[in-house]
């Protein structure tokens, strides 16, 4: 089914005219989980994104589906338990996306370190039976310092007192959030992109009942009506809420900037996932993750203040990243010249969210007694005296000492919030990626009671936690099995096996679409390249370079030595196929140029 700059009109035409039940305003992965959902138990949705699909927050995360084991430093265990039981449900429903990669985490003999070895044994032991990995290929283990040094031999060996293996799983964050677009479109949303909402449209009786939106592309101006208008905008969430007409609503957003940088992986040779403390006292964690023939680093966690559109890494980020992994990697010397790219997001996070702290969780920690129980219940599970019922209803009893802040009733989950204005505008805020589809089935029931309440409209809802995303409709207890399968499909069509395997990887079920294209050959770009763009530009609603480049697939991040050989071809590929204007042309070239740039740090090595 096309989803291309000619849906995006026929949608307008039909928005023109027509009023629906759910208007959604972001299009990250918030709004798209929801959008999915909505449309899924078929409620008429629309779907407004000021920018490209998953620009803002949802393509600059660390890209995992990360379960959260820090949370365990305080066992914070039902945290834990719901982050690793949605992280199982978004492998199920999109298992072309995320993937196991197991993670090495190091043990140093420093102050303020959030694990000694014999607390990571112990959280490790209860995140795998949370997780249910006990007694699989992914269950944990403990390695001793000269274990540690054979998987990650450059680490720094000073301290170094052992370490832990557990299961995380790797993300590709902003193809997660188009393969959500993809399967509501299926299902008969309108999704646009370069549309921004400038206010509310009100009823009789002062409740929103509509939005007005300015089409970036065009400049035109028109409404939108719809029964139930709900916010999913990450870091704007406050500038929306703004709009509204009730006084009472107060700021609730405190969005913090995360920085990562790239270099090439012989620069930073890690065979697998290292997270580890910073070494510098501070109660941080940084990740070092392989990918793609690159290794990237991050992350920072800062207040930010600046523009929300536009977060930039700035000398102050690079400088702290390049010491905390220069500390742990002390032969690799790397430098500010050997970064290849890098990125800058903002983490939605709420203001008076005690759990939110994305690189912990809460501060609060347990009661001695609780924790001796805790512990106690996880020998009793190992020695074969216990069971995972055991461990359970003991967490549930464990109480924190600290008087830590409750989450709110109206959360859908730990770290989010679900709330309506007196004027009826729906707002769904903060939360984790890992978390999104828990977040949508929260704001899902909300918007069915009020659909049935207040406009005698009932639906049937999906159940989300077997409903595919676009792309992930295969057994996903069966992914290496499909993959392969996948691959090959692609071999046969004639692609070489690197090709075939960066194919099946990307697009998953969707594979056979995208060799459909095969007949396709634009001038400069390989089969595999030119039928993965026809497939972007035709299916995925690409716009410009960037969002090719960028967010549906990986080249501006982890291929930019390619990036830097077909970056033209893809530019005329896409003025011949849009039928720009020079001045167009000019404009998008220049705009690629710029992220590539700014991606490059270019400015930053220039005054160095």
């Amino acid at each position: 089914m096309s989803f291309s700059l000619k849906t995006r009109q026929e949608s307008i035409n039909y928005l023109k005219n027509h009023s629906v039940d759910v208007l959604i305003i972001g299009g990250g992965i918030t709004g798209a989980g929801l959008a999915l959902q909505t449309a899924a138990s078929g409620m008429s949705t629309a779907l407004v994104e000021m920018q490209d699909f998953a620009e803002g927050t949802s393509s600059r995360s660390t890209k995992l589906v990360h379960g959260g084991i820090r949370y365990l430093k305080t066992f914070d265990v039902e945290v834990v338990s719901d982050t690793v039981s949605e992280r199982a449900n978004v492998q199920k429903i999109a298992p072309h996306i995320p993937k196991p990669n197991p993670m090495l985490l190091p043990i140093y003999d420093e102050p303020n370190n959030t694990f000694s070895l014999f607390s990571l044994k112990v959280a490790m032991d209860l995140y795998d039976n949370l997780a249910h990995v006990t007694g699989t290929k992914y269950e944990n283990r403990v390695l001793t310092k000269e274990e540690v040094l054979e998987v990650s031999p450059y680490l720094a060996q000073e301290n170094l007192l052992g370490g832990g293996i557990y299961l995380d799983f790797k993300n590709n964050d902003a193809r997660l959030v188009i393969e959500n677009i993809k399967k509501a479109h299926e299902d008969g949303a309108h999704l646009l992109s370069k549309t921004k909402v400038i206010g509310f449209i009100y009823d009789n009786q002062h409740k929103i009942s509509g939005v007005h939106v300015e089409d970036v592309l065009t400049g035109e101006t028109y409404d939108i009506h719809a029964r139930v208008v709900v916010n999913t905008t990450g870091p704007w969430s406050d500038t929306i809420r703004g709009l509204s007409k009730d006084e009472t609503v107060t700021n609730q957003m405190r969005p913090t900037k995360g920085v990562h940088l790239v270099v090439d992986y012989d620069k930073l040779p890690v065979t697998q996932p290292v997270y580890f403390d910073t070494g510098l006292s501070d109660g941080r964690m940084v990740f070092v993750i392989p990918r793609e023939n690159k290794t990237y680093f991050g992350t920072t966690d800062t207040d930010y203040t600046g523009d929300l559109m536009h977060p930039t890494v700035t000398q102050e980020d690079v400088d702290y990243l390049l010491k905390v992994v220069n500390n742990r990697f002390p032969k690799r010397d790397i430098t500010l010249e050997d970064i290849e790219a890098s990125w800058a997001g903002l983490r939605p996070l709420l203001s008076g969210n005690a759990g939110s702290d994305y690189n912990g969780g809460s501060k609060a920690s347990l009661s001695d007694e609780s924790l001796d129980l805790v512990i106690q219940s996880v020998k009793d599970f190992e020695a074969g005296i216990g069971s995972k019922e055991s461990i359970e209803e003991t967490i549930k009893k464990a109480k924190t000492s600290s008087g830590e802040k409750e989450v709110s009733s109206s959360s859908v989950s730990r770290g989010s919030s679900l709330d309506v204005t007196k004027d009826g505008l729906v707002t769904l805020a903060g939360g984790k990626i890992t978390d999104y589809r828990l977040m949508a089935e929260g704001a899902l029931d909300l918007i069915a009671s009020i659909l049935k309440e207040h406009f005698d409209r009932e639906y049937q809802l999906v159940d989300s936690k077997n409903y595919s995303v676009s792309g992930g409709e295969f057994d996903a207890t069966k992914v290496e099995e499909m993959t392969d399968v996948f691959t090959t499909l692609a071999i046969e069509q004639g692609l070489d096996k690197e090709e075939a395997s960066d194919l099946a990887n990307l697009y998953g079920a969707n594979i056979k679409k995208v060799l459909s294209y095969d007949k396709v050959d634009f001038m400069g770009l390989t089969k595999a390249e030119s039928m993965s763009l026809m497939y972007a530009l035709e299916e995925e609603m690409t716009l410009t370079p960037v969002d090719y480049v960028l967010r549906r697939t990986n080249y501006l991040l982890f291929k930019r030595d390619r990036l830097e050989k077909i970056k033209e071809p893809i530019v005329k590929a896409m003025s011949h196929y849009f039928e720009w204007t020079q001045e167009e042309l000019s404009n998008y070239t220049k705009e690629l140029e710029k992220a590539m740039s700014e991606s490059y740090l270019a400015d930053l090595k220039i005054e160095g």
